[in-house]
């Protein structure tokens, strides 16, 4: 009886909305309003065209509809709102691709190849790829001819900011020229079976970089690329990832936090049913010299290296440039940090390295059930502590060094 009337109850809505002139959902293809799809055209004009009707449209959802057997070639492009609609759904059927030639990103912005601003209730789902042909900017990251010592970085493939209530699922993306997915200062997001993919020695090409965002879930994907598969930066809390598999790249890194002194903080974040192989390092914690702020309650939990470098790691030191880089009084504070049910083989002999801050230190560290063995016959494993506090048990190697 109970089911009855509610479906009842939901055709009486529909059928006040239709009275009303309200739809539930509209839907507008990218084909008709010019969009080629033929991966040469650039079909961004016709793209923007396309998302001033969605993104007006003030039905409950607008459907954008990029379609299958097509290849849509496009230049830098934003898109931007706030929109009018409840949910804009983008259906990725087809394939996307950057363009081919650097000169096509002269004049645009060029931290993002595709953004997504000021947008709530975003969704992006498809079995599309999107293809950021980034090779031209891995050896040479700037456009032209520039003066020695000028630091280029190129675009992101994705960049969603200011997002609320989004959702990312089902579509590949290969080769960018910097990262996969970059979110930041987003809220209520889940991204979910992707594929994020690049070669190994592709530079600063991380799977998703989360920044100054809120209540993220990154759930049952693949990422393999050339720096982290997943990096959690500053202003970010209450972040869950679970079902990953990453490899190879750099594992899946907190920070680097408190670079140029700034004060940062990440707390609240549950890193869990993962597995890393070949991985540059594992799961790590990475805060640079002079910074303040903190890191917290942060969760390792169920974790398995096959053949990782340095499996689990704090870095309190880090420094791209050891030419630049001198130690502080003033760091970073880790604490609250737990490492439960982690097990696999090192490639290198310093399998658990906690290399803290010698003034601020690490507190809180738990180790509970760790069992990390060596990758390489006859090599021996260890662990590594400097001014690290915490507990531990069942863990080998032997955490001797944890002060209490």
């Amino acid at each position: 009886m109970f089911h009855t009337m509610e479906c009842f109850f939901k055709l009486l809505v529909i059928m006040s909305m239709l009275k009303l002139g309200l739809s539930i959902t509209t839907t507008f293809n990218v084909l008709h309003y010019g969009a080629v799809g033929d991966g040469k055209t650039n079909d961004s004009p016709a793209f923007l065209k396309a998302w001033k009707d969605v993104c007006q449209s003030k039905s409950t959802t607008s459907h954008l509809i990029i379609p299958a057997a097509k290849t849509f070639l496009l230049r830098p492009i934003t898109f931007s709102g706030p929109c009018k609609s409840n949910y804009i759904y983008i259906e990725l059927s087809g394939n996307i691709v950057a363009p081919q030639t650097k000169s096509e990103y002269s004049g645009s912005h060029l931290n993002t190849w595709i953004g997504f601003s000021f947008i709530n209730g975003l969704i992006i789902n498809g079995k599309g790829t999107i293809d950021g042909r980034g090779s031209m900017w891995w050896k040479q990251p700037c456009i032209g001819n520039p003066s020695p010592g000028t630091t280029c970085r190129p675009p992101t493939a994705i960049t969603l900011n200011r997002c609320y209530r989004f959702q990312i699922k089902g579509y590949k993306s290969i080769n960018p020229a910097r990262s996969h997915i970059t979110l930041t200062s987003c809220k209520k997001g889940i991204i979910s079976n992707i594929r994020l993919i690049a070669p190994g020695e592709s530079p600063n090409t991380d799977g998703i970089d989360i920044s100054s965002s809120r209540d993220i879930q990154v759930l049952n994907s693949f990422i393999g690329t050339g720096d982290d598969c997943i990096a959690i930066s500053a202003g970010s809390s209450v972040i869950k990832i679970t079902g990953i598999t990453c490899g190879p790249g750099h594992g899946i890194s907190i920070g680097s936090l408190g670079a140029r002194g700034e004060s940062d903080i990440v707390e609240d974040v549950h890193v869990k049913n993962c597995t890393l192989t070949e991985t540059l390092t594992g799961v790590r914690i990475k805060t640079k010299q002079g910074g303040g702020g903190f890191a917290r309650r942060i969760t390792f939990e169920n974790i398995r290296f096959i053949r990782a470098h340095n499996p689990i790691m704090i870095d309190q030191f880090y420094c791209v440039n050891q030419m630049v880089c001198k130690n502080e009084t003033k760091a970073i504070k880790i604490s609250d940090v737990t490492y439960r049910g982690i097990s696999g083989t090192s490639l290198t002999d310093k399998a658990i390295n906690l290399n803290c801050d010698q003034n601020v230190g690490c507190s809180n560290l738990v180790f509970d059930r760790v069992y990390v063995r060596s990758a390489v016959p006859k090599m021996k494993v260890f662990s590594f502590c400097h001014n690290a506090h915490g507990r531990a048990s069942h863990t080998k190697p032997i955490l001797n060094c944890l002060l209490k």
